[in-house]
């Protein structure tokens, strides 16, 4: 066999090759995921290497100063939270890759972010759909009222077809769901593959250039929670943002990952309703829990960073009996991390002086909101404090800070931007580490602690002074 005709082999779940098959993939760890593929012929070092002809470019470089940034300029959809994420709006050219679980609502969003493009007036939109029938995308269009005039659709699975589609309508804006969906007859593989996605992903970001066309790609998920097909579709586009949510809650977030044209930490809420996803520019009152008549133990607010956003979140715990000798007692987690509320545990029970190990704990937060920073720790702990004594922390303080396994209090980021937005809310007290603030917050009066037994007195005499 000649140099040319090697074989090789690659998984179909990760893309990686080797030069023999084997039954698990050593990358991914797939079974059954290995198929043949051509391998490239081996490139030879030293005067073959030289064998490249310069080219005359079709343009000369030029000086960054002389070029143009317009063609860069964003597009608000109108859409708040969508354009906050995106970095201001669409960017002509641009291409975004949009993730999430099934039933999320991916497809919800973007055919009312195509409604509203086309309705701002910056050309055709076209929704490409391999997932649903176009009867099905249109009776979610009257649902949500996204009956545009600049709004069209077509149902397709070939990329020859959809490309067809582009050239006959000649959009502004292409949204293709999903990515995973279309076949490319001229490439090898079945579609969701690792050589059908890189060819589709391909064609369409090399279209989206030529066209000055703005692309969204829905991608599919593994049970990992990552995005389907191989490493390097992310790499082709300019954009990649998550859509995630609990389908039993109300809050959507779109989480950014990749921005090319804006900052890549930001985070978009929405609320999802009979009509549709709709914008929360302030989400706070979704994470605290209603108000009740009096202050009820094993509870504590925190301070969480959200992208650029600060958001409180209402942690709530709750302390059950100690289990018989020899049982293990169950510890549980909502929003929260296991791994922190361990380790939470252990620190109050070896520093704090408190029996909790044994113990069953129970710990959440409010609206389906998942927290997983270390500033939750000083909350979680209060709360975990309030539930075990049957104290009640008061309702108007807010607890930031990460816990160390040593019981010290240490400092976070973004400290005097939690504490300014506990204040806009009408908190009154907040417990933060030694040395984290920088400047002086009106209304809200900040006590500083060290370790995690200063913060339980300072909970404590704040309860009592307000009680």
């Amino acid at each position: 066999m000649s140099k040319s005709q090697r074989i090789a082999y690659a998984c179909a779940a990760c893309g990686v090759r080797v030069p023999k098959w084997v039954g698990q993939c050593p990358d991914c760890g797939e079974w059954g995921s290995m198929e043949e593929t051509a391998a490239p012929p081996r490139q030879s070092a030293g005067p073959a290497a030289k064998s490249t002809g310069v080219r005359r470019p079709a343009a000369p470089a030029l000086k960054i100063g002389t070029v143009s940034a317009e063609q860069a300029a964003s597009l608000p959809t109108g859409i708040g939270e969508f354009d906050r994420v995106m970095g201001g709006g669409l960017v002509p050219g641009g291409v975004t890759l949009i993730s999430g679980e099934p039933g999320v609502g991916k497809s919800t969003l973007l055919l009312e972010v195509a409604h509203r493009f086309g309705e701002a007036g910056y050309g055709k939109a076209l929704v490409a759909t391999g997932e649903e029938s176009a009867s099905q995308v249109r009776r979610r269009a009257d649902r949500t009222g996204c009956l545009s005039e600049e709004l069209y659709l077509a149902a397709e699975t070939d990329l020859g077809a959809v490309l067809g589609h582009v050239e006959d309508v000649k959009p502004s804006l292409l949204v293709l769901d999903s990515v995973q969906t279309v076949l490319a007859p001229d490439t090898d593989g079945v579609p969701g593959g690792v050589t059908q996605v890189k060819a589709v992903a391909s064609a369409i970001t090399q279209e989206a250039k030529s066209r000055n066309m703005a692309v969204i790609l829905v991608g599919h998920v593994t049970k990992d929670g990552g995005i389907a097909g191989p490493r390097a579709l992310e790499h082709l586009v300019d954009t990649v943002v998550h859509f995630e949510g609990d389908r039993h809650s109300m809050l959507r977030l779109l989480r950014g990952v990749k921005n090319r044209f804006g900052p890549s930490d930001e985070v978009g809420c929405f609320e999802m309703t009979e009509d549709g996803i709709v914008s929360l520019a302030d989400p706070s009152g979704l994470f605290l829990d209603d108000a009740p008549s009096e202050p009820t133990p094993g509870t504590c607010v925190t301070v969480t960073m959200e992208g650029r956003r600060a958001v409180p979140v209402e942690v709530q715990a709750l302390v059950g009996k100690s289990v018989k000798d020899g049982a293990i007692p169950r510890h549980t987690v909502s929003g929260l991390d296991q791994a922190r509320l361990n380790m939470v545990l252990a620190v109050l029970t070896r520093r704090g002086g408190m029996r909790l190990l044994d113990r069953e704990v129970y710990a959440t937060t409010i609206g389906g909101i998942r927290v997983r920073e270390p500033a939750s720790d000083l909350a979680l702990a209060l709360a975990l404090v309030s539930a075990e004594q049957e104290i009640a922390v008061s309702a108007d303080l807010v607890a930031i800070g990460e816990v160390s396994l040593t019981g010290q209090v240490r400092r976070t980021v973004n400290a005097d931007r939690r504490i300014s937005e506990a204040a806009r809310l009408g908190f009154k007290t907040a417990i933060v580490p030694k040395g984290s603030v920088s400047e002086r917050h009106r209304g809200i009066e900040v006590i500083e602690v060290e370790t995690i037994n200063d913060a339980k007195q300072a909970a404590a005499r704040t309860w009592a002074r307000r009680g």
